[in-house]
């Protein structure tokens, strides 16, 4: 049976503004269970490198059910921390079998 790794996800809340309107958030950890970190096909890095100029580290697996927002935060896993992008792909829960229906993309950072 698969099974996914906990990965501490570190969720925003707005906190204020600073002195030029730009939002200041707040980072509150959160353990997500059964997430599944894939590593990317070769073409898959020099695609995202040449189109966003962006380094793809792995692909996440979420799992069904998971409310949390995972577009442009800074997740942990592996003892070192990363920064997903370009929004999460979602599929239709009731059609895939597995226990997993949406992917995003990790890159490094610290």
């Amino acid at each position: 049976m698969i099974r996914g790794a906990d990965v501490l996800l570190y969720v925003r809340t707005k906190v204020g503004e600073d002195e030029f309107h730009a939002p200041v958030w707040r980072e509150t950890p959160v353990m997500v269970h059964n997430v599944l970190i894939g590593e990317p096909d070769a073409d898959a890095v020099v695609s995202d490198l040449q189109l966003c100029g962006r380094r793809l580290a792995y692909v996440l697996a979420i799992p069904k059910g998971d409310t949390h927002d995972w577009d442009g935060v800074t997740v942990e896993f592996f003892g070192r921390k990363w920064r997903t992008y370009g929004g999460v792909t979602e599929g239709i829960e009731e059609l895939l079998p597995l226990a997993w229906n949406k992917k995003v993309k990790v890159e490094r950072y610290e």
